[in-house]
């Protein structure tokens, strides 16, 4: 009996046969198991190994795709969700383009993943993961994910109201609206137990786009206001300034 030939997935001399036979399969299944084992377990109590073997592929297509088990790990923040901070970034920096129609993109972008079911609640797992046992990458994720989007809607508020630079309440501003998305995330459950049809579809999910966008308008008008209430003001006189509380001073006085 002739003997069948080996499998590229488990043959260890054969990593490239397996790239070129079942290579976008074989990446599929070692992206998507160790996202949801390092959802489970955290970094350091994941093995490489276990990852091949629940992905069933050989441990040896971890270096092959990814290099080694921390760039396997990036990728886990990266991929599964199709898109980064990056996105957001490139959006609010794009030239003419209305208030309006960047925050309606943000949110496009930012919600769009949530299309993607379970993976999405793994990545967020992943992140709360990576946030309380932090590694390595999450030095990037702060930088990427993080800080980069802030600074950029924080630069797109400031062209908008005619700011020179962000002061503290824009940066308030800018983390009210980018909560706004961030809560369907973190609220994903409970959304669903209390009113499941938000989330259902894809087309509940662009609505919820569009409604961000209009209360996130809201916000940026409120602001505004408020600064245009303050300018007319003017600063405050002392006969002007609020009285002093009197159970306040007298603490003061003991």
């Amino acid at each position: 009996m002739t003997p069948s030939a080996p499998s590229p997935l488990s043959d260890p001399q054969a990593p490239r046969r397996a790239a070129r036979s079942d290579g976008a399969e074989a990446r599929h299944r070692l992206l998507h198991t160790a996202l949801r084992l390092f959802a489970q377990k955290g970094f350091a109590k994941t093995s490489t190994r276990e990852i091949a073997r629940e992905a069933e592929v050989n441990i040896s297509a971890i270096s092959y795709y990814f290099n080694d088990k921390n760039g396997l790990y990036g990728a886990c923040f990266t991929e599964p969700m199709g898109g980064d901070g990056n996105d957001l970034v490139a959006i609010c920096s794009t030239p003419g383009l209305s208030l309006e129609d960047a925050l309606r993109r943000c949110f496009t972008s930012a919600i769009n993943p949530l299309k993607q079911g379970e993976i999405v609640r793994q990545c967020i797992q992943l992140h709360m993961r990576e946030m309380l046992e932090p590694t390595s990458q999450w030095a990037e994720e702060l930088e990427r994910d993080i800080k980069g989007p802030h600074r950029a809607l924080a630069e797109l508020l400031c062209r908008h109201l005619k700011l020179d630079r962000a002061d503290d309440d824009i940066h308030r501003l800018t983390y009210a609206i980018t909560g706004l998305s961030m809560q369907l995330y973190v609220n994903q459950d409970f959304i669903e137990a209390v009113r499941p049809s938000l989330l259902r579809t894809p087309r509940s999910i662009d609505t919820w786009a569009e409604r961000l966008a209009g209360y996130a308008i809201a916000l940026v008008h409120a602001e505004a206001a408020r600064r245009k209430l303050l300018a007319e003001a003017g600063p405050l006189s002392p006969s002007s300034a609020p009285a002093p509380n009197p159970a306040r001073v007298a603490r003061k006085k003991t």
